[in-house]
């Protein structure tokens, strides 16, 4: 699933459309939209996303010994060992 993808079905569990999730975070819903066909979210998109719905973002790097570099929405990097803090 792309992170298009992804943000419409946000969206729709979060009961907003599109266009209201594209003003809450300050960009016109044609601007939001072409980044959405483009598929050129950014990373800071994302966490303003989050932030603005009260919801928490991660992204996660696993290296080949378990170990998770967690980044949340915080701007707060976690090291995780087996997903355990």
């Amino acid at each position: 699933m792309t992170t298009s993808e992804q943000i419409k079905v946000l969206c729709v569990r979060m009961g907003i459309s599109v266009s209201e999730l594209a003003r809450r975070i300050g960009q016109s819903p044609q601007n939001f939209n072409a980044k959405l066909k483009r598929g050129t979210i950014t990373e800071k998109d994302l966490i303003k996303i989050a932030d603005i719905l009260f919801i928490s973002y991660e992204q996660t790097f696993t290296l080949p010994n378990g170990e998770k570099i967690i980044i949340k929405n915080t701007g707060e990097v976690k090291k995780h060992k087996n997903g355990v803090e």
